[in-house]
């Protein structure tokens, strides 16, 4: 055997090993007996496809699930109104009764693969076939999460992928506004900062900083809060305990976006926190589609400390110095 050989010999032996360290596995959890584990020893999701489709749970191997399960919807399916239930979903945007709240609440199919599998619904009361590719790395935590909606209305219809994070209580939301500049050098705007008529800015959930905004969880208060935004480096980032889960995707600054022009949005109550992306604005005909890719990761063993912006710093630029390869802009396939 030439060195040359050896070499790619080795080469392929290696990406077969890191192949099999990503394990997809069906299971029963939480009372629905037709789920599936991907794990790679460090890191475990779990996608039912009894209703959906959902991503259930995500966690670091022995630790907290970091989403929300709402105990008295686990485990059932066929109901005739609608599930908040929990997890990770994708909807449509705008918000409507009609579109973005048709129900989840029957199986759907899944296609497995070596480091992952596709949950896809099938066309649901809006006209549209909804999935979730999800592909685990080798190592570490990092999770890619393919979102696609196959629009089969007869009318055109405007839209956007939506895609909707529920973290468990009692943690902390961040996220991050474009780079800060100085006046007079910087006259222009750079974002926007969306309201809604229940936002109360003096909440004492909210707070504000030069290059951060934070949304706290607190299960004591009922009362709902929400904020959107715009970044084109759109990422979203949650505290609970010394674990931080991170949720990052592109924007696209020459394209229309949905809710005044809103990439991320962040929203609360007494129940979960929930750290909401939106793809741009298309209209559909029969037959296309809209897609959205957002990237996971975990960390253990996060302080912020005092929750300084020099905190924020030191913690947010490790989690995010890291960053996704980049697909082309959003919602352009058919």
């Amino acid at each position: 055997m030439t060195a040359m050989k050896r070499i790619l010999t080795a080469a392929v032996l290696m990406v077969m090993t890191m192949q099999a360290q990503v394990k997809v596995e069906k299971v029963a959890w939480k009372g629905w007996p037709n789920c599936y584990r991907i794990s790679n020893g460090e890191v475990e999701l779990i996608v039912t496809s009894d209703v959906g489709p959902r991503v259930m749970h995500y966690a670091l191997a022995g630790g907290q699930n970091v989403l929300k399960e709402f105990a008295e919807q686990m485990g059932k399916s066929g109901e005739a109104d609608y599930q908040l239930r929990g997890g990770h979903r994708l909807w449509v945007a705008p918000e409507a009764l009609e579109t973005s709240w048709a129900l989840d609440n029957g199986r759907v199919k899944i296609e497995t693969r070596a480091d992952g599998l596709t949950a896809t619904q099938p066309v649901d009361s809006a006209g549209f076939e909804k999935s979730i590719k999800i592909t685990m790395a080798a190592a570490g935590s990092a999770v890619t999460l393919d979102h696609k909606a196959v629009y089969s209305g007869v009318k055109p219809l405007e839209m956007a992928p939506w895609t909707l994070t529920m973290m468990a209580p009692g943690g902390r939301a961040i996220t991050g506004f474009p780079p800060r500049g100085t006046h007079p050098k910087d006259l222009l705007p750079t974002n926007p900062l969306v309201l809604w008529a229940y936002t109360n800015l003096a909440d004492k959930r909210w707070a504000f900083y030069e290059k951060y905004l934070t949304l706290r969880q607190d299960p004591a208060v009922a009362k709902p809060q929400k904020l959107g935004s715009f970044n084109a480096d759109s990422w979203g980032a949650y505290a609970l305990g010394d674990v931080l889960f991170t949720k990052r995707t592109e924007a696209f600054a020459n394209r229309r976006y949905p809710d005044f022009g809103c990439s991320f949005e962040t929203f609360t109550n007494g129940d979960m926190l929930e750290m909401e992306f939106l793809g741009p604005l298309r209209r559909l005909t029969k037959g296309q589609s809209a897609t959205l890719t957002e990237h996971w990761t975990l960390r253990r063993g996060v302080d912020f400390g005092s929750w300084t912006e020099a905190d924020l710093d030191r913690v947010l630029g490790p989690a995010l110095a890291e960053r996704p390869a980049q697909k082309k802009p959003a919602g352009r396939k058919r």
